[in-house]
């Protein structure tokens, strides 16, 4: 359900720091293309129910860096155009303010995640996806894997494997054993379907062997030094440790009907 990811993106943005409403819906649209189209509409409904459920709440105006600049003078420069920049700076700097006087509208609003929300935060990303979320709730889930234990991470990506070869196999049987005739332009977008599934495997296997073999070398016992024997050359040590590097998620391509 849209409802369950927009939630899950909303607690997970909150963890880095608190946001009000422009920021939470710019970083969305900018970093999650499932939510590249989300509306204030939208937003604000979610905030107003996880703020309900203690999930979320308002920082309080004392606790916020909301305090306006002080007001600066501009001397006059005896001239019409020096009046009008003069007339032009502070109007700017008014404008500037109003940001930072934390009143007025409810895109103002500074929310902070709870300690309840950040349960319910790891509850919704390491249960496993509904159905009806498709591969929008594995792209969600995968975007803030870093919270997840190596388990789960495992774990996530082997329900999505699974999913993924169902579609395929739907696919396949669009194909040898359609329920009417297809014509070539039906044909080729159970093609395409099929092609944009295989390429998600293939990510989705490239993935998996990545997390194993990290797993492997974090479980690997480190050898300790004999005791008779002094290490002569530290920097040979150092030069001979290896940085795993776990690859990067940004934007997942939504899964497609296989019919």
């Amino acid at each position: 359900m849209f409802a369950l990811v927009l939630e899950l993106a909303i607690l997970g943005l909150l963890k880095e720091h608190p946001m009000h409403g422009y920021d939470l819906r710019k970083r969305m649209r900018e970093d999650f293309g499932l939510l590249s189209s989300l509306s204030f509409g939208s937003l604000y409904p979610a905030l107003a129910r996880l703020e309900a459920a203690g999930a979320v709440h308002e920082v309080p105006s004392e606790h916020r860096s909301s305090a306006a600049p002080p007001a600066t003078a501009f001397a006059s420069a005896g001239s019409i155009a020096g009046e009008r920049a003069a007339f032009r700076a502070r109007l700017a700097s008014r404008r500037a303010a109003v940001p930072r006087s934390g009143g007025g509208t409810r895109g103002r609003r500074v929310y902070e995640i709870t300690a309840r929300g950040d349960e319910l935060f790891h509850h919704l990303l390491e249960s496993e996806e509904p159905k009806s979320e498709g591969g929008r709730g594995f792209a969600m889930r995968w975007a803030f894997a870093g919270y997840l234990s190596p388990e789960n991470r495992l774990l996530l990506l082997q329900r999505r494997r699974a999913q993924l070869l169902a579609t395929r196999e739907g696919s396949r049987r669009a194909v040898e054993s359609p329920w009417r005739p297809l014509d070539r332009y039906q044909r080729s977008l159970v093609d395409h379907d099929k092609e944009a599934t295989e390429h998600d495997l293939s990510w989705i296997d490239r993935l998996i062997a990545s997390e194993q073999a990290a797993q492997i070398s974090s479980s690997a016992p480190t050898p300790a030094p004999e005791p008779t024997q002094a290490v002569e050359n530290p920097s040979a040590v150092f030069d001979a440790s290896v940085a795993h590097a776990r690859p990067a998620f940004k934007k997942a391509v939504p899964e497609r009907s296989s019919s």
